[in-house]
């Protein structure tokens, strides 16, 4: 006989239609997204409690570390408004973690709470924080837990929870953050903005940037870049996070000819300011120092030997045109970028 709470993993949710696991997952995905550039170390995750008519009680994310996970916080704003014994499916787009580290495993939150159902967008690549899933499913109080990597029905939203992953995945399995190159193109194909201008792509390819800036934990830039232009590398476009921590900027500098003054500006607009004397070491040093994602913004000798080396994860071109610009978004892996502003996404092996 099937143990209580264990239904075949092949069937439908038990409790809410298909659509309404769509769309608690893609709720739970976009306010996710939303807190990348945040969390790190630790990932950005989401979670949406449904009722058992399948509508959304709440969306709960993780802000930042050492605060609740995602699951914890959709658990406490339902019960502040009252409706957590209504809670019957959990739609979480991580793995719940099983053990105690500056918060509690939240595997163990939802045994104790009125969820029936939990669905689980990607397994959690952590070894220390894994086997949230083996202890749902365990008795007494066992939850019935669908993986959707188990659901070609669902194969889209399974992709969408890597890409939300892939940046602390990339520090956890591969010991380096997940790297995004960002460049602008003029008609031309010319990275020199017009005498006198900082940029020549539209306000919509602005805002992109400035969102990618916002969502990685780290910059990266050659010595060039800083002589030339003396960049800010500020987010303007679009509202930064609220008492983050330092960003990371790693100048790439064999010379030692990296202006302190200009340091010292850096470090006062909240820049923790690194030198590299090796470009192939930099992702080991923001590895080490907990980056998650970190973005390339530099000029064309330093991105050649990012090419050359085959240095990033994703590279995102913008190309000035005379219509609208035209955004191309290369990728390895599931990129966590085309979460920020949807795109065509071709894949390089």
């Amino acid at each position: 006989t099937r143990r209580r709470n264990l239904p075949d993993q092949t069937t439908f949710s038990d409790t809410v239609a298909p659509i309404a696991i769509r769309d608690g997952f893609r709720a739970a995905i976009s306010q996710a997204v939303e807190t990348f550039g945040a969390t790190a170390p630790n990932p950005s995750v989401g979670c949406a409690l449904l009722d058992a008519e399948g509508r959304v009680l709440t969306v709960g994310v993780h802000p930042r570390a050492g605060q609740p996970h995602a699951e914890a916080m959709a658990l406490a704003q339902a019960r502040a408004a009252g409706v957590l014994d209504q809670a019957r499916v959990a739609l979480v787009t991580l793995e719940p973690c099983n053990h105690t580290g500056r918060t509690p495993p939240c595997s163990e939150a939802l045994r104790n709470s009125p969820v029936r159902e939990v669905w689980i967008g990607a397994a959690d690549p952590n070894p220390q924080a894994s086997g949230g899933a083996a202890r749902l499913r365990e008795e007494p109080g066992a939850k019935r837990v669908v993986m959707l990597a188990d659901r070609p029905d669902m194969a889209d939203l399974a992709r969408d929870c890597r890409a939300l992953l892939a940046p602390f995945a990339s520090r956890v399995v591969r010991r380096r953050p997940w790297i995004s190159v960002k460049q602008a193109l003029d008609e031309h194909g010319s990275m020199v903005p017009p005498p006198g201008q900082k940029t020549f792509t539209s306000p919509d390819s602005l805002v992109l940037a400035h969102r990618l800036r916002r969502a990685t934990d780290a910059i990266i830039t050659g010595i060039g870049t800083v002589l030339a232009d003396r960049p800010r590398f500020t987010v303007r476009h679009v509202p930064d996070h609220e008492g983050r921590k330092p960003r990371l900027l790693v100048v790439c500098d064999r010379h030692g000819r990296l202006p302190a003054d200009w340091v010292a500006e850096m470090t006062e607009n909240g820049f923790e300011v690194l030198t590299s004397s090796d470009l192939l070491s930099v992702p080991a040093l923001l590895a080490e120092r907990g980056a998650n994602w970190a973005m390339i913004e530099a000029g064309p000798a330093l991105l050649a030997s990012v090419a050359e080396a085959g240095l990033w994860d994703d590279w995102l071109t913008i190309h000035k045109t005379a219509g609208a610009d035209r955004i191309d978004l290369k990728s390895r892996d599931e990129s966590p970028l085309r979460l920020l502003r949807e795109n065509a996404c071709s894949l390089e092996s």
